[in-house]
């Protein structure tokens, strides 16, 4: 645990802002850290540029899949960081998982795949490919093959995620894609659990559903031991962790120059300030 929570660090996967200047989120609210789990691919030039070669292979579905393995093969074998991540995956699904009960492993377009090809490969299981649009190409565990399926005849599968938050796309996407194919996620692992509702609501839906790594109080004593943050920070964190929402209003109600300056700054800022003053999300108007 503690390498991981370094790797997060260190790959600025975990991004946690400075003193009273928080992040602001696509969504218009504010908090003082960011996520961007792909960075385990070793770091955030890597994880980039792999995006981009997604992005410009992804059309042709049949091929990818195979292509997604060279590289992060590849990337297995000369990234210490990433075979580390990949490495306490396997051992993590081999001691709280019966492998011999997992039928396929999937992924979703397109941060799960830096993950699920790779394990699917490393745990001999073929591997289910969903896309954004909910359709799905099965590769067999060497990748050689890939072909489209229509029905995989009740299989149980084990989804490998980046990232649970709320769960939305499990929900929107990849269970429907792989009940589709007439299979079911028995199973989900994910690197990072926001703890924001994600699991508990798999749960609910009868999939068991575990994380490497959870943002939580014991995540952030063990960056503070390992001298990452500061106290000032992790007292930050934390008071974020037990009331996202309260926080982030009381900061915006002691720093009234934050938004002000907010809508003086870049056009992404000022279109998240603009929404989080329009909608009002955080009360300040009552």
């Amino acid at each position: 645990m503690s390498n991981l929570v370094s790797y997060l660090f260190k790959t600025n996967a975990f991004k946690v802002c400075p003193n009273n200047k928080p992040f602001w989120y696509t969504s218009g609210k504010i908090g003082p850290y960011f996520i961007n789990t792909h960075f385990l691919y070793g770091s955030e030039e890597s994880a980039v540029e792999f995006l981009s070669f997604i992005d410009i292979e992804k059309d042709n579905k049949l091929e990818l899949p195979k292509k997604v393995l060279e590289k992060t093969l590849a990337q297995y074998n000369s990234n210490n960081i990433y075979k580390e991540v990949i490495d306490e995956m396997i051992s993590f699904i081999n001691t709280h998982i019966n492998v011999d009960e997992i039928d396929y492993v999937s992924g979703g377009e397109r941060r799960d795949w830096f993950f699920s090809d790779l394990v699917a490969y490393l745990l001999g299981k073929p591997h289910i490919t969903i896309f954004k649009d909910l359709s799905t190409v099965v590769s067999t565990p060497d990748f050689e093959e890939t072909s489209i399926k229509k029905d995989l005849h009740g299989k149980k599968v084990l989804h490998v995620a980046d990232l649970v938050t709320a769960a939305s796309s499990y929900v929107r996407a990849w269970i429907p894609a792989v009940q589709a194919l007439n299979a079911e996620i028995v199973w989900s692992v994910v690197v990072v659990d926001r703890m924001q509702g994600g699991n508990d609501r798999l749960k609910d839906l009868g999939i068991e559903a575990y994380s490497l790594v959870q943002i939580a109080p014991d995540m952030f004593k063990k960056a503070l031991d390992l001298g990452i943050i500061t106290e000032e920070q992790n007292i930050m964190l934390n008071k974020f962790y037990k009331d996202p929402d309260g926080t982030m209003r009381n900061f915006l109600i002691d720093h009234p120059e934050f938004l002000e300056n907010a809508l003086n700054s870049d056009e992404k800022t000022v279109v998240r300030a603009r929404l989080c003053i329009e909608g009002d999300l955080y009360g300040l108007k009552g």
